[in-house]
């Protein structure tokens, strides 16, 4: 099994319940929160290709990565934990995570030594990587998340970059590799989350 920053979410969450606990309260719903972060994720991407040579924009890309994770994990626990799960809230988490990534991933291509094929095919995997995961409950199998190079390790990475980036105002020659590497974790973890789902959809049929 591979080991992904995925693992650690269950404590995560347990410190971000008693915010939650307040923010149903409060009436803030899951999909408002799952669109807010989309929006802020696809402005943030525009604004760091926009002024992308003022570099220590790219310090918001780890104080995002950061804050959007504790998003992700707050609208997931407003739908399950109070009653907000609904089909358009579904389609919302799934593709939003998709487009927010995109956006959020792109800016780098602009940056040496990256350029748009590597960047881009990293963009590509992750969202066939988030569509294979999807797939799990068509095969009888839950939502998968497998890793390596889930979509919490991808926001690491990224958001390590940013902070280089940010401090240094350029990237090593050798960090290149860095995007196909990405690429090949990726293709793991989508091997790992269809043969995982394969998996628990047969004995979910068997049982």
């Amino acid at each position: 099994m591979a080991i992904s920053i995925y693992d650690l979410k269950p404590r995560f969450q347990n410190l971000l319940r008693p915010l939650v606990r307040n923010m149903a309260a409060a009436g803030l719903s899951a999909n408002q929160v799952t669109c807010f972060a989309l929006a802020l994720s696809i402005a943030l991407g525009l604004a760091v290709a926009l002024f992308i040579d003022h570099r220590r924009i790219f310090l918001l890309i780890p104080l995002w990565m950061f804050l959007r994770m504790a998003l992700n994990a707050i609208d997931g626990m407003l739908a399950r934990e109070f009653g907000q799960k609904s089909v358009l809230g579904a389609y919302l988490n799934e593709l939003s995570d998709v487009v927010a990534d995109a956006a959020l991933y792109l800016p780098f291509a602009l940056l040496p030594p990256f350029d748009l094929w590597s960047v881009g095919a990293v963009v590509w995997l992750a969202a066939l990587s988030e569509f294979a995961g999807a797939l799990g409950p068509m095969v009888g199998a839950p939502r998968r998340y497998d890793g390596p190079a889930g979509k919490s390790d991808r926001a690491f990475v990224f958001g390590a970059l940013g902070l280089y980036v940010g401090i240094a105002g350029t990237l090593p020659a050798a960090a290149f590799w860095i995007m196909p590497l990405l690429c090949l974790l990726m293709a793991w973890n989508i091997v790992n989350r269809v043969r995982g789902g394969i998996a628990q959809g047969r004995r979910n049929h068997e049982s």
